[in-house]
């Protein structure tokens, strides 16, 4: 075999390279309350919590609950608000009740939770 001088060497063409970039989420919140249309001092809180990519679009699943009337603890269901609460006369918890029914009642409960910041019903 001949020497003719050549080296060989390890050079990177364009397509070979392999960038892999790290996608960035953004926390997002968004804290509402439902009312009583006909009397809005009957209010119920509710937060939800996601993720969303550089491009807006959601990542993962939304996180929603609602906020205990007196201890503002996280409650799974709308109506585990009142647990513990029975400081009320007859009257009022018809209209709590009656907020409670309307707002499992709303189709979409997460759009309105992570959209809006007040909703009457």
């Amino acid at each position: 075999m001949k020497n003719i001088g050549a080296s060989v060497g390890v050079f990177p063409t364009q397509g070979e390279k392999k960038v892999e970039e790290e996608e960035e989420y953004i926390e997002k919140k968004n804290e509402m309350y439902f009312c009583l249309d006909e009397n809005p001092t009957y209010h119920i809180f509710a937060v939800g919590k996601w993720y969303e990519n550089t491009a807006g679009e959601v990542i993962g699943d939304v996180d929603t609950y609602f906020l205990h009337i007196l201890s503002n603890q996280r409650c799974e269901s709308v109506w585990d608000c009142f647990d513990g609460w029975s400081e009320q006369d007859e009257k009022s918890a018809e209209k709590w009740e009656t907020l409670c029914q309307r707002i499992e009642d709303l189709p979409s409960i997460e759009a309105f939770i992570c959209d809006e910041k007040r909703v009457e019903l």
